[in-house]
């Protein structure tokens, strides 16, 4: 019996759980100290909020706000490193900042009393995305699949990229996903394909049959009862002989 994998194991969870493990360890620093972190949101068109992109996405003051967001945050990019192993690394980071400069360039913003966008919300919805949509142009069924179970999961972050409370952005929710289906259809040819079959029609199978033939028949002669070298591409084996005509 193999053994379990924990080399592999290690190389899906490391990074999801070191991102969820951060955004506790962030939003526990700014509980205990009162640091008011939320001004190292993305301020969109700001230059100060430039340091957003780097950071938002890591960043909660609330406890309901971390606690909706930690288990989809983990699951999603546990998902996107199981089946995307190959490319979920580049695909991480493309989302993380193409979603927060977006972010910065069409956020809502206030020059009277300025708006911090902030959340790991913003990459929920680029990994939901781009595990939906990179099914669906791979038309890699068993990725489809994937892209079924995250409809079911979390179907209902669809209405969060429409306005609504003035509270939560919106516009996070609704860059984040265009990301998520621009890198998905980026990466469409690269990782996980579709297994392409080809099967050779009647007449190819007839050519190659009667090439072997040939081959076969083509050698110098061989001793009565000997076997012909195991070279013959089907899987049955032909013994030929072949017997002097006697002299009348």
């Amino acid at each position: 019996m193999n053994p379990f994998p924990y080399n592999e194991l290690k190389k899906i969870i490391l990074l999801p759980t070191l991102l969820v493990v951060l955004c506790w360890a962030i939003y526990g620093v700014n509980y205990a100290f009162d640091l008011d972190l939320y001004q190292f949101g993305i301020s969109p068109r700001k230059v100060d909020g430039l340091i957003g992109i780097l950071v938002a996405p890591i960043l909660h003051i609330e406890l309901n706000h971390i606690l909706s967001n930690s288990l989809p945050l983990f699951i999603l990019s546990m998902m996107l490193f199981y089946f995307y192993k190959p490319i979920a690394l580049p695909v991480f980071f493309w989302i993380y900042f193409i979603s927060g400069i977006w972010l910065w360039v069409g956020g809502r913003n206030n020059d009277i009393t300025p708006f911090y966008h902030f959340g790991a919300s913003i990459l929920i919805y680029g990994f939901s995305t781009f595990l939906f949509f990179s099914g669906v142009f791979r038309k890699h069924k068993q990725l489809m699949v994937v892209s079924a179970i995250v409809v079911f999961l979390y179907g209902s972050l669809t209405w969060g990229i429409f306005p609504g409370a003035d509270s939560i952005s919106w516009e996070g929710h609704l860059f984040g996903a265009l990301s998520g289906i621009l890198v998905a259809y980026f990466y469409k040819k690269d990782g996980p394909q579709k297994v392409e079959y080809h099967w050779k029609d009647d007449d190819e199978t007839d050519i190659d049959y009667m090439q072997t033939e040939e081959l076969i028949q083509a050698d110098a002669p061989i001793n009565e009862g000997e076997d012909i070298p195991n070279s013959n591409p089907f899987p049955i084996n032909y013994v030929y002989h072949f017997k002097e005509k006697e002299k009348e």
